[in-house]
Parts: C-alpha cells; structure tokens; sequence
C-alpha cells in the first residue's frame, strides 16, 4: 500500500470516520507508524452490476491451503534476498518476481499477458502482469488484483506479497479445480503501486470503454496478513462488497470499513473509471483501537502492521491466521460470482471446422460451424462472430440453428484489408431455459499482398535502442553486468535465475507476399550450472504456437553461436516470433540473446 505522512499525532476518530480517501505519497517515517493523514477527496462506489446476495449461488468453493501461500510467500522473500532486499518495481527483484507469478500460470493453464507501463511509471518499472482464466462469458469479467512490488527499504512480505500470494494460489486453485464458468475470472498483480498506484491507472486510462465495461467488479487485496491486524473491507456496504462481506460474517469477524486504505491502493484506479470495486485489508501503520482489540484480539494503541515499509516486512511479519481467512474469502467471493451455479437443463456444444483458415485480400473462405446437444432438449441457437478486422466480414448460412446441425461460416476479406493473424471468436446463443451461450474460436490469417523490397524486417534487432516494440520480459533486454553483448552494448538476458521461471520476448511482423525467401538468425549464447546431457533449461524459437527450433543447457558453450531459420513458409502472412527461455527448479542456465534479423529476399 502506498504511505501517507503525518504532520500531526495518531488520530484515532479516523478509524471510524466515512470513507474517504487519501492521497498517496511516497513513504513514512520507519521508526514512527502513522495514521493516514486526512482525507484530501472524497470515494463514491459505483452503482455496482454486481448480483445481491440472495442471488448468489451455494457456497461451494474450496478451503485454499494457506501453508501453499507461506511457500509463495517463501519464494518472495527469497528472490527479495538475492535482489539487494527488496522487490521494487524498477528492480530485478520486482522482474525476479513477475517470472516466478507468470511461470506458476502458464502452468496452470491461464492466458498470461505482460503489459510494460509506458507511461506514468517510475523509470524502469516492470511490466503489470494479468492472468485470465480462459472459460467463461466473455462479457462479463470480474477482476481481483494485488501489487507485486515492494517499497526499497524491505521486501514487502505483508506489503504486498500477502495480497500477491494469495491471489496466486486462488488462480492455482481454481485451475485446479477445473469448475463449469459462468463468468470471466481475470487476475492481475500491479506494477509502480508503491509510486502513486501508477500500474493500475495504466492499466485502467489503456482499457477501451467497451472492455470496461466488461469489467462487472474489481476486488483488491492488499496488506491482508498484517500481525495487529483487523478485518476490513472496501466500501463495506456496497453490492460489490457483499460476497466478501457474508464470508467474513459467517466466521463472527465484524469486519470494519477500510478507512485508512481509501485511496491509497490499486482500487482507486478502477473507482475513477466507474468500475465497482471492494476488497480486503487488515491495516497499515495507523494504531488498533481498544474496541478494536476487544473485538478481534490483538494489542490496543500499536500499529496494525508495526514493520510497514521496513526491512522487517519479511515472512516473520505475516499473521498466518489472518491470511487464511483472507484468501478463503477471496475464494468464496470468486466462486459466487464467476463460478456456474448448476449445470443447465439444456445445452449445446459448438466447434469450428477446421479451425483456421487464410485469405488474400479480395477473396473468402468457408469453414462448418456445428452444434450438438450436450444435455436436455434441443435448442434455437443464434450465431453471431466478433474479432474480425476492418474490411473483414463474417455471415452465417443459416443464420441460426436447431442444436445438433451445422452452419456454413463464410470469411470474405476486401481487397483493401491488412495481412495478418486475427482471433475471430463465434458465439453461439440458445434459446432455451437460462440463455445459455458457448463460444469457439477461429484463426484467420489476411494474406499479404504486393512486391519484395529485400532487407531486414525486424526492428530493433540488437536491442540497442529501448525496448519497443519487443513485448514480452522487456526487463531482460539491457546492458546487464555479468553477461556481454555480441555487438554494440545490449542485449537480452532470458532466464539465469535458478530457480522455476520463463521469460519471453516477442516481435510482430508482416512477411511480404511478393518475396520468395525470409532467413530468421539470431545470435545466441548459453551458459550453465547444470551438468551433464539432460536437457533441464530450454530455449525455444516459436512463429505463432509452433516451435520451428530448440536449443538447452546441454548446448552451453564459450562465445556466441549464430542460428538461422527458414522462415518462408511464413511469405505473405503476418506472423509474431517468440524467444522463450524455461528453467526448472534449480541450478542456472542463462540464454543470451542478440543481433536478430529477419531478411527477405
């Protein structure tokens, strides 16, 4: 959570005034915990699209282990250790961490995306990372979020790896669990928190309004393992709020508005964009009041969290009871609201046949939609697709469909539509009992048209000038001490950390049709900790989700080694190349990448 500072004593009336909000600022006195100062703008919640209680569904999800978030926890600390003791968003310990979050969810199955903060960050901020669980209606999202990074001076156990932690065993669980989706679970750990929220408001001010508008609720959690700590919420009597509200009810908790947090946390963002938000929080460095320690244990007149901002925020400072009524809270509250109550009566499948297809600009292509019945009777289903590009068209012939026959799905392309690859997403609707709707996707591919102009289509190919428009692990491209650079001064460093991680770095890019040769090379040098010829740590070489090479530990050797690929199958399509480094879970390799190009010819 990001501090406030005080110029006058502890006020304890704050503990029980409205919510209202602070503005962040930068740090407090260690030796001294301080209340929030007083509130500089008043917080509304939003009119919330978020279902009473009463129309919740049976609370069927599952205890989450806490001993799996201390081990997450563990983990945290550890990379904070070998990254100078903290896990600030401008340093290797807040990259070390997002490789270790990511690793977990690819895993696991979900949809991870790295988002590098272009503007409003700190220099050399780390990347927001967001995690969709990729089951579900895609309209309507709720999202729970943490901060990752830490403040300088410690490394931010409670602040904010307790928040972090639990999040991630949640998503863990839940792909675990594997449970029918109602609704879209999305996951995301800030960047920059610490600096002014300034991940999150990235994040936010890039949502087109169509996207947030699918966003039904954003739920927070920061600080929620705090050693003096109390039991409070975000906008406590708020509709958002009350699926986390009747969890912590039901333990007797009493929980309390979250006064002290208002505005001083990732929530605020989606607050001032009119999203519905809420969240947990068990208290910073303002005080515990005597009613407070009657109700709910603890010592009056301390600090909630007394090491709030200090290198003592380690795994020591984590009030294990504390944060597993928190994450089974933010378990229950996620299987209400995003997880399907029952299955429905009737119900239907729908696949696309083949799946993926090219056009050229000017032409159009045909591929079988079909339906079955799965459960029930069957049904009127509609179909309707979404995704395509400008000068793309999609019709359905017919239209619409009794469950268990088919559709022809006709893609025409205009002459004047660019080349690449687009997800086209095809929905189905029925019509029976409940609406249920199912989607499946389809890959189009715009072919690209007109003459070659040979040279070198990758940009920044060496890495010299920033790091756009790579995505991806952009913290590995730099001029890094410990490792050297096959030309000028920076490279890309992916992997090295001895421990489970996987770092990525991707380029789009548009392969003339009118050429008649593309040569990927790339120079590559590996070096390792590991022995022998077992091939524990990889590097691989993708175009889209086909792996064209591989290279491991067991290819470590002195120098740069230069590589080439043919990549003219790829002659007229838009393609995204992809450098993937995996490690397990110990002893180093480090794969140094530099001086890619793509030439055609």
């Amino acid at each position: 959570m990001t501090g406030a500072s005080l110029a006058v004593t502890l006020a304890a009336a704050l503990l029980t005034a409205a919510p209202a909000s602070a503005a962040p600022i930068a740090s407090v006195t260690p030796t001294a915990p301080a209340a929030p100062a007083p509130a500089a703008r008043a917080t509304t919640t939003p009119a919330a699209s978020v279902p009473a209680l009463g129309a919740l569904a049976v609370d069927d999800a599952p205890d989450i282990d806490v001993a799996k978030v201390q081990a997450h926890l563990t983990e945290l600390n550890a990379i904070a250790n070998r990254n100078g003791g903290t896990r600030k968003s401008s340093g290797q310990g807040y990259r070390d961490s997002v490789a270790y979050v990511k690793g977990r969810l690819q895993a696991a199955g979900y949809t991870v995306t790295e988002q590098p903060c272009t503007s409003g960050c700190a220099s050399g901020a780390g990347p927001n990372l967001i995690a969709e669980w990729p089951q579900g209606d895609t309209s309507s999202v709720y999202m729970f979020g943490s901060h990752l990074d830490s403040v300088g001076a410690g490394p931010g156990i409670n602040d904010n790896g307790s928040g972090s932690a639990a999040l991630l065993e949640t998503a863990l669980t839940l792909a675990e669990r594997h449970p029918a989706m109602a609704a879209r679970a999305r996951f995301a750990w800030w960047t920059d928190e610490e600096q002014g929220l300034n991940g999150s408001d990235f994040y936010v001010g890039s949502l087109p309004s169509a996207e947030r508008s699918r966003i039904k609720a954003y739920y927070n959690f920061d600080m929620i393992a705090s050693p003096n700590g109390g039991y409070f919420i975000n906008h406590l009597t708020s509709p958002a709020a009350q699926p986390m509200k009747a969890y912590w009810d039901s333990l007797g908790l009493q929980p309390e508005e979250n006064t002290e947090g208002a505005g001083r946390s990732d929530d605020y963002s989606f607050e001032q964009a009119g999203i519905p938000t809420s969240g947990y929080a068990m208290g910073a460095g303002a005080r515990k009041t005597s009613a407070q320690a009657a109700k709910w244990g603890g010592t009056a007149n301390r600090a909630y969290d007394s090491c709030y901002h200090q290198s003592c925020d380690t795994t020591a400072n984590i009030n294990a009871t504390g944060l597993d009524r928190s994450v089974d809270g933010i378990a229950s509250t996620l299987w209400k609201l995003a997880v399907a109550r029952s299955t429905p009566a009737n119900d239907f499948s729908l696949t696309a046949t083949p799946a993926a297809g090219s056009v050229a600009p000017g032409e159009s292509l045909t591929a079988t939609i079909a339906t079955q019945t799965t459960s029930g009777s069957a049904q009127t289903v509609a179909l309707s697709a979404s995704g395509a590009p400008a000068g793309v068209t999609v019709s359905f012939n017919p239209g619409s469909v009794t469950s268990g026959a088919s559709s022809t799905m006709t893609v025409a392309a205009a002459a004047s539509t660019a080349p690449g690859t687009y997800p086209v997403t095809v929905t189905g609707t029925g019509s029976g009992s409940g609406s249920v709707t199912h989607t499946t996707s389809f890959s189009l591919t715009v072919k690209g048209a007109g003459g070659c102009t040979a040279g070198q289509l990758l940009a920044n190919g060496g890495f010299e000038n920033g790091t756009s428009p790579w995505t991806g692990d952009t913290g590995t491209i730099g001029a890094h001490t410990g490792q050297s650079a096959h030309g000028g001064s920076r490279f890309a460093w992916l992997g090295g950390y001895g421990y489970t991680a996987t770092d990525t770095l991707s380029q789009s890019l548009t392969v003339p049709a009118g050429c008649s040769r593309a040569t990927l090379t790339y120079w590559l040098h590996i070096d390792t900790a590991e022995s022998g010829n077992t091939a524990y740590d990889t590097f691989r070489v993708k175009v889209g989700d086909k792996v064209l090479t591989s290279s491991s530990n067991t290819d470590a050797a002195p120098g740069y080694a230069q590589h080439t690929l043919d990549l003219s199958p790829y002659v007229g399509q838009r393609i995204t190349l992809t450098f993937t480094a995996t490690e397990d879970t110990g002893l180093q390799t480090s794969f140094v990448l530099d001086d890619t190009s793509v030439q055609v010819s």
